[in-house]
């Protein structure tokens, strides 16, 4: 004679990184299936969700263990919605019973109601920069302004792991760069906007911050999103381009070029955009090393190299050098 069946207890984990009542097919035939459905917190999001797709949530704190294994056997099924924490006190319960070896356990499963998409623990990131920005007195007190600097040295930083092929510092500089946009973009959400400030002006959000490059993206890759064709990587650069200078309505190719940014950079970046123009352009003459300077800068760009790269990786290797000689 067969034993009866133990009965099954179904452990649905949810994510809090997908919208509720975002559930996976395998999912929703389980709850819609079981004999009961438990859920140990009454503020579960799943829960509004479960109960206008007909499924009835019975809420236990401090689910007694011994009963559900007893209402389990002979082949029942229950399905526990467990919180973001997991229900230890349930699960600790019934690894007591287990270990106790006097109890017929039901057969447990771990089912995932719902995946993490990619990018979902920027979900997180956000919630983490709400609450630093509410309760930590230097975050607070923060502006764009106060905090421009740190941009540019982060950025540097980032431009210094990836020359040095450090993955760990690439991965943790990336990070720190991302957290300036998130931490201005919070700013945003507060600071009034500025005396003259042109457009709307109002506050935006890290979603606005989002919307706003996923548009941009899209109107310049039509070769991607759209009909139009670009089989190399130049004519995708002379299509990017066209389409920046049509949106900004630009008159020079000169526009949008920062001039704050290292003078190398600067001086590469110009003769970019009168190459790509088409522009012929003479080169500046007069005293001292400038226009020298501007002519390798120049120079250098036309043969495919970033000056600054270069000439920041002799500075690199004349540091090296000079720590030799010192005896490093």
């Amino acid at each position: 004679m067969n034993a009866p069946s133990p009965g099954r207890l179904v452990l649905l984990t949810t994510s809090h990184r997908v919208a509720p009542g975002q559930l996976s097919w395998p999912a929703w035939q389980a709850l819609h299936g079981a004999d009961r459905v438990l859920c140990a917190d009454p503020a579960h999001p799943q829960l509004p969700y479960l109960r206008e797709a007909g499924v009835e949530v019975e809420i236990a704190a401090t689910p007694d263990a011994a009963g559900l294994v007893d209402f389990l056997a002979g082949g029942r099924t229950a399905v526990l919605v467990q919180s973001g924490e997991g229900d230890r006190r349930l699960t600790d319960a019934l690894s007591r019973l287990a270990g106790s070896g006097r109890v017929a356990m039901p057969d447990l499963e771990l089912l995932p109601g719902a995946y993490d998409l990619p990018g979902a623990r920027l979900v997180d990131l956000v919630q983490v920069m709400d609450r630093i920005r509410e309760e930590c007195p230097w975050s607070a007190r923060q502006t764009h302004q106060g905090l421009a600097k740190y941009a540019m040295e982060e950025a540097f930083e980032l431009i210094e792991a990836i020359e040095d092929g450090d993955r760990d510092a690439l991965r943790e500089e990336l990070g720190d760069v991302l957290l300036q946009v998130v931490f201005h973009a919070r700013i945003a959400e507060d600071e009034p906007p500025a005396a003259g400030d042109e457009g709307d002006g109002g506050p935006f959000s890290i979603d606005d911050v989002a919307a706003t490059l996923i548009d941009k993206l899209v109107r310049r890759h039509p070769h991607v999103f759209g009909d139009a064709v670009a089989e190399t990587p130049e004519e995708v650069r002379a299509q990017w381009l066209r389409v920046k200078g049509e949106e900004k309505e630009r008159t020079s190719v000169t526009d949008g070029v920062p001039v704050a940014q290292p003078a190398l950079a600067l001086a590469a970046k110009l003769a970019s955009r009168a190459r790509a123009a088409g522009l012929r352009v003479p080169l500046p003459e007069g005293p001292g090393p400038g226009p020298a300077l501007l002519a390798l800068a120049v120079e250098a760009e036309r043969q495919g190299s970033d000056p600054e790269s270069a000439l920041r990786e002799s500075a690199r290797r004349y540091r090296e050098a000079i720590r030799a000689a010192e005896g490093h």
